[in-house]
């Protein structure tokens, strides 16, 4: 349930990005993945292909890199298609 809530927060923000800058497609996200997230790139990964499904951000390419923080997900660039 809280992989689902992380990822469904993290498209409506790169959805409001995309939408905002007029953007035909997300091209590539990139994130950090804190302590609180308790996942690895590969299950993030997983999940976004599976939340992107459908949108904008569909096939985007995905850089997730683990970090110490304590944070959860922490967006940190999205490169658009105008």
């Amino acid at each position: 349930m809280h992989d689902r809530s992380v990822m469904n927060a993290l498209m409506r923000r790169i959805g409001a990005i995309a939408q905002a800058s007029g953007a035909q497609r997300v091209t590539k996200v990139s994130v950090r993945l804190g302590a609180l997230s308790h996942m690895s790139p590969a299950h993030f990964r997983e999940h976004f292909e599976d939340a992107a499904r459908g949108s904008p951000a569909e096939g985007a390419a995905i850089q997730a890199e683990t970090t110490q923080d304590l944070h959860d997900v922490f967006l940190v660039d999205v490169e658009l298609e105008l």
